[in-house]
């Protein structure tokens, strides 16, 4: 019986691996004492917006786990199963380079981010306070937040960071066309 309380008292993990691309990820998320799984992201004012999901699969206590897909009317697809301890794993797509969950108990997050993509330039990234930021050696990225219920995270590929910095070169070489007139013209009227 304590073994069964230990993990609802304590953050439930979730593991995401953000695909090279950039275009999809792998989830792997704990969930206890539960009968359902929805397939849900974040909308842009907190609704759950069905997401579509590929390769899933449940692990626990059983061999093998079975479930059934359902969908409630208004509501995004779910799988449901025997109540217990699992992990559902699943493949799904990424839209603008942002990934972002929202979970009802507090969870232990990692995000794992392939040496092609980035999240040190604070101009084109976002992320969630709390986050502990690791850059390893092979320059794959590592992102932690400890019990949290929600999280957000928009990277970038390096064409991106080229075109900031292209894009700020432009406004600076206009900037000094439209600046250097009007400081010759100061300097002559003194």
């Amino acid at each position: 019986m304590l073994l069964a309380l230990i993990p609802a008292a304590g953050a439930l993990s979730a593991d995401y691996r953000i695909f090279p691309n950039g275009t999809a990820y792998t989830a792997s998320v704990e969930v206890v004492n539960a009968d359902r799984y929805e397939f849900a992201d974040v909308g842009f004012l907190g609704e759950d917006v069905a997401i579509t999901v590929d390769n899933v699969n449940l692990s626990g206590n059983c061999s093998p786990c079975t479930f059934n897909w359902s969908r409630m009317w208004g509501r995004p697809s779910a799988i449901t199963f025997l109540r217990g301890n699992y992990t559902v794993s699943y493949t799904a797509p990424l839209k603008d380079n942002t990934l972002q969950r929202a979970y009802d108990t507090p969870y232990n997050v990692s995000v794992n981010l392939p040496e092609e993509l980035d999240v040190r330039n604070p101009l084109l990234t976002s992320i969630n306070p709390g986050a502990n930021v690791t850059r390893f050696a092979d320059n794959t990225t590592l992102l932690q937040w400890n019990k949290i219920r929600t999280f957000e995270l928009r990277f970038y590929d390096p064409w991106r960071e080229q075109l900031l910095y292209l894009f700020g070169n432009f406004w600076i070489v206009i900037a000094i066309i439209l600046l250097l007139p009007f400081f010759l013209i100061m300097k002559r009227s003194e």
